[in-house]
């Protein structure tokens, strides 16, 4: 009971201070709703850009696979931040510049109006068909394993879920419906300063308790234990026999995953609207950058607590690694703080959720109703299609989400694999706006359909013996060549120039390069440091 009251009482409070923050907001106007009236700070977009990326599918799944595989899974965290660096300094500035509100913005500018459409449908279905279902699916495990809702209801495990999932997938429709960006980036912030506070007690005191009072000694026992598990290079072989079992070989690290780090840090839809809703350039570097800091700590809330599962139990849950987070919170917090840690858990679900609903609604009614369904559509018009879109991607998505349960290599690696689909092809049209400027929009088409057709046919009807990482590394290669190739047949017909639209202040923060800096070393060090560890 004292567990439930906490949880009811940290949610309340983040939806009334939101809403509170969001009294005197316009929402009926494309900016206000879409962009959050392009008046985000530094901070707000660091606390959302953290909860829109840290979720469910990070504590359960990433946790689950460095119980299970060791420490090398923090690569997806750390190089984020070399990722995210990229987009303070290169593509941000040139997206404030153009006064985008979308992406496909920028590839209907610099291609046509086709490849915009294009690009825009193949985010709304990924977003609907891998984010949106693995998160709340696994946000649901996590919530029915601390709170054993099933137990309590007196109904089955699979029925318990799917009634969190229901419960969890309505509440997160109804803050981006009604929000819009700025609801969604002023929750976010609270949830994510509270995820760090809840995630960090959870390793703080399993170690307290494994060292006797003294977190270091714990540390050090945990470390003795298994001292391979803290190494972050990979042994695991990325083509050949077992490659494609590998979970994440060091040598992919420099080829596909570079793809997928820019492309999810600098041009992903539900990532790049916090910067893009800025007040200015300044504001939305600070943003960027801080979450560039957050990522190099954060294995220590998604990475450690699996590391000191294998101290508790062992390889007991290796056939079902994802229960280990759960099972870990339910040993070491006390029950009054369970509460406030699901809270923050459902939070994250919620965020991540509405987040990509919010920017499934942007694209879909500002690129696909405005421009084919009603021309004519006033900014009010297009609000309301974006919150009906939001209702119906949120129904489907909470109807497919049982169906991702049991993925054999984990939920976390089964959503970057799905997201290899549309990712690299994505990444490849538009980096190819920015840095080639010969690829004209006949050969943007043709990369784009050739990557999606080379990754399915690679990674899962030919199963070639290679890691799905390289293949995206490949794949990226071969699309920039099928562009140019096909460039040069048909050739560029319209003339791109980048223009400053006078959206914002495009003054540089001045400590944006001294902190990328540190932000490359640092990542450096690490591999440095735990390279050789066991």
């Amino acid at each position: 009971m004292i567990s439930f009251i906490s949880f009811l009482a940290f949610t309340a409070f983040v939806a009334i201070y939101a809403t509170w923050q969001l009294r005197k907001d316009q929402l009926r106007t494309k900016d206000g709703y879409f962009l959050g009236g392009r008046s985000l700070t530094g901070v707000v977009i660091a606390g959302s850009l953290l909860l829109t990326n840290i979720s469910t599918e990070h504590l359960v799944g990433m946790n689950g696979s460095a119980y299970k595989n060791g420490a090398i899974i923090i690569a997806w965290e750390v190089t984020s931040a070399l990722a995210l660096v990229a987009a303070a300094l290169y593509f941000v500035p040139r997206y404030l510049r153009m006064g985008l509100t979308t992406i496909p913005e920028f590839l209907e500018k610099r291609f046509d109006g086709l490849t915009r459409t294009l690009i825009a449908l193949l985010l709304i279905i990924s977003f609907v068909s891998t984010l949106l279902p693995i998160v709340l699916y696994t946000g649901a495990i996590n919530i029915e394993s601390v709170f054993d809702i099933s137990k309590q209801l007196g109904i089955t495990l699979d029925q318990g879920i799917w009634l969190t999932v229901i419960i969890v997938g309505g509440l997160g429709a109804i803050y981006a419906i009604f929000g819009g960006l700025k609801m969604v980036a002023y929750t976010d912030t609270i949830n994510g300063f509270g995820l760090l506070l809840a995630g960090l007690l959870v390793p703080i005191l399993a170690l307290l308790d494994i060292g006797d009072g003294n977190p270091w000694a714990g540390l050090q026992s945990v470390f003795n234990a298994a001292p391979e598990k803290f190494n972050v290079v990979s042994t695991e072989s990325s083509y050949g026999e077992g490659a494609r079992d590998a979970i994440l070989p060091f040598s992919v690290l420099f080829t596909g995953l570079i793809i997928n780090q820019l492309y999810f840090w600098t041009m992903h839809q539900s990532i790049i609207q916090r910067a893009l809703g800025a007040v200015n350039l300044r504001e939305a570097q600070k943003g960027l950058l801080y979450t560039g800091v957050l990522k190099i700590l954060i294995p220590i809330v998604i990475v450690l607590p699996g590391l000191i599962g294998f101290y508790y139990f062992g390889d007991r849950f290796y056939d079902n690694a994802d229960i280990v987070y759960p099972e870990l919170v339910k040993k070491v917090l006390p029950l009054w703080l369970t509460g406030f840690f699901v809270a923050v858990v459902v939070g994250a679900i919620l965020s991540t959720f509405n987040s990509a609903l919010n920017s499934a609604a942007t694209i879909f009614s500002l690129g696909i109703y405005k421009r084919y369904l009603h021309k004519s559509a006033t900014e009010s018009q297009q609000v309301k299609a974006g919150r009906w879109t939001s209702a119906i991607l949120a129904t489907f998505a909470i109807l497919v989400a049982p169906l991702v349960a049991n993925a054999p290599a984990g939920l976390y690696q089964l959503l970057q694999q799905l997201n290899g689909i549309f990712f690299v092809p994505m990444a490849t049209v538009i980096i190819a706006g920015f840095i080639f400027p010969k690829v004209s929009a006949t050969g943007a088409k043709a990369g784009l359909l050739f990557g999606l057709t080379f990754y399915v046919v690679m990674d899962m009807i030919l199963k070639v013996p290679l890691h799905f990482v390289h293949i995206w590394g490949i794949e990226f290669i071969l699309n920039i060549a099928v562009m140019h190739l096909v460039s040069s047949f048909y050739p560029r017909t319209n003339n791109f120039k980048m223009v400053d639209v006078g959206a914002v202040n495009l003054d540089p923060w001045k400590y944006a390069k001294p902190l990328s800096i540190g932000l490359v070393i640092v990542t450096v060090m690490i591999y440095i440091l735990l390279g050789s560890a066991g």
